[in-house]
């Protein structure tokens, strides 16, 4: 198993899972909320440290974080964290671009000559009542 789909397992199956799909149903680029808004949606109360240490709301994967994995991994990156007001916002990630494929590339055409001598397709044949 690769580490992102490492990743998104440990936030689906952790202990924020329920931040992770709350953030998953969010229709919206941007959702404030608070700290206790956080808590609602988790159904427990945030660790000392969410509320002393603003490290703790850091965007960061590695260590493994499951309070980080849960909205990283969702799609989504915290900004404007307002310790002293509790209150932070979410701001969904630009998805990461797909490579473009050039269309021809995909699907190459090939001219294979003209079309054959007495083969015609008109708008009148198309649309002939042939009762």
């Amino acid at each position: 198993m690769d580490k992102q789909a490492e990743y998104g397992n440990m936030a689906n199956r952790g202990k924020y899972k329920k931040l992770y799909h709350w953030l998953n149903t969010l229709e919206v680029r941007e959702q404030r909320a608070t700290f206790g808004d956080v808590e609602r949606v988790i159904g427990f109360g945030l660790p000392k440290s969410a509320r002393l240490h603003r490290p703790w709301w850091a965007n960061q994967k590695a260590g493994g974080h499951s309070h980080a994995l849960a909205w990283l991994m969702a799609g989504w990156k915290t900004t404007e964290v307002d310790m002293e007001a509790e209150q932070l916002l979410f701001q969904r990630e630009q998805p990461q671009r797909a490579e473009t494929i050039r269309l021809d590339e995909a699907w190459p055409v090939r001219t294979v000559g003209a079309w054959p001598a007495g083969l015609s397709l008109s708008r009148e044949d198309i649309y002939e009542d042939r009762a």
